[in-house]
């Protein structure tokens, strides 16, 4: 009975988690999209809003004074804002956030529009380039990860930036899978061959250390044992990073490794946020955090706040205004932004006002 029911919550823990990831279809179009987007290199306006919440958006955008030219650049958001409310994007599922990108090339104003089917940080956010994180974040975009899938003598090595395969190599060896009559003795044939194992795992090893610049994850797989084998010899930076993956093979699909890339991006965020609060945690005593919106909102005007830790869901809390000016200007002043998704995370900050702060420095 104990088995059973922990084969059960293991089910639904599984499905749940794969209810929250983006499908591989959105990914690669919000992945395409980010490499437009990212090319703009000039001031620009970003907004992000719940599907729903487009007039008071506008009302926001009307309250808020600004110069010349980024009034100019709101006053045409504002009309792409009233257009889209009658007909959101369109999403391989139900439009829950729209994004709008607002900037002047040549004199005149250019507006470039998504759809998203997850919710994603109410924003509204004047900075130098487009502000792109929150895709990064929530959606697990444009990170990236280095892929492996070998055998003892066959590996195939992909390196992903989001969707794009940015690098690849494979490596081969001519491995004889059974000892044949006469000659060397089965013993030393067998010890040969786990030598020419060994060498090829030791030159993919190297491969692996020229490919992997700064991966995020690296993920390994491919049928019988080689990938443990092949494992012991990562160095250590790339083993920390590197995560076993099952059901990977030579002949899974690039849609099926897109899914899998994104299921283990999920996991590898959910676990880099924990550890930002964890420092946070341990910082408390040394005078380097904030709680205190007040508090926080005067550090980031003097630049003092290294990180801050933001609820996803942070509109719903009376403050929300005021949190996304303290996201412009942490912006502007280089501190990280980090955004909380997970349920257990975003209590802890909902305690809070949905926002806490390490501090570069201890103010008074």
């Amino acid at each position: 009975m104990v088995v059973v029911n922990y084969q059960r919550k293991k089910e639904i823990k599984v499905k749940k988690l794969l209810e929250s990831l983006i499908s591989p279809q959105e990914w690669l179009s919000i992945n395409q999209f980010l490499l437009e987007i990212k090319t703009i290199n000039s001031e620009c306006i970003s907004v992000f809003y719940p599907y729903d919440k487009g007039l008071g958006t506008i009302s926001l955008l009307q309250e808020t004074k600004r110069k010349e030219s980024f009034e100019k650049i709101e006053s045409e958001i504002e009309k792409k804002i009233k257009k889209l409310s009658k007909k959101p994007p369109s999403t391989p599922k139900f439009t829950k956030t729209v994004c709008v990108f607002g900037w002047i090339s040549e004199d005149k104003v250019m507006t470039r529009e998504i759809g998203i089917s997850k919710k994603l940080p109410y924003i509204y956010m004047a900075s130098k380039k487009p502000y792109i994180k929150p895709f990064r974040d929530i959606l697990k975009t444009n990170y990236d990860v280095l892929v492996i899938i070998l055998d003892q003598k066959t590996a195939k090595l992909q390196r992903f930036h989001g969707n794009q395969i940015t690098h690849e190599a494979k490596l081969r060896i001519d491995l004889r899978a059974r000892h044949r009559k006469g000659g060397q003795s089965q013993g030393r044939f067998q010890r040969a061959r786990q030598t020419k194992i060994h060498v090829f795992f030791k030159k993919i090893a190297t491969k692996v250390k020229e490919m992997d610049k700064n991966s995020d994850v690296i993920l390994l797989g491919g049928n019988g044992p080689a990938k443990k084998e092949f494992y012991n010899e990562l160095d250590l930076e790339s083993s920390k990073k590197c995560k076993f993956v099952e059901d990977l093979s030579f002949s899974t699909t690039l849609n099926e490794i897109h899914k899998k890339i994104i299921q283990q991006l999920y996991q590898h965020r959910k676990k880099f946020v924990a550890d930002i609060v964890k420092r946070y945690e341990k910082l408390v005593k040394e005078g380097l955090t904030a709680k205190r919106n007040n508090f926080i909102y005067k550090a980031l005007e003097i630049g003092a706040v290294e990180t801050l830790i933001v609820s996803a869901e942070y509109h719903k809390n009376s403050q929300f205004k005021k949190i996304m000016r303290m996201l412009e200007i942490a912006k502007n002043t280089s501190a990280r932004i980090e955004f909380a998704t997970s349920p257990t995370i975003i209590q802890k900050l909902d305690i809070h006002n949905s926002v806490l702060a390490i501090l570069r420095y201890k103010i008074k």
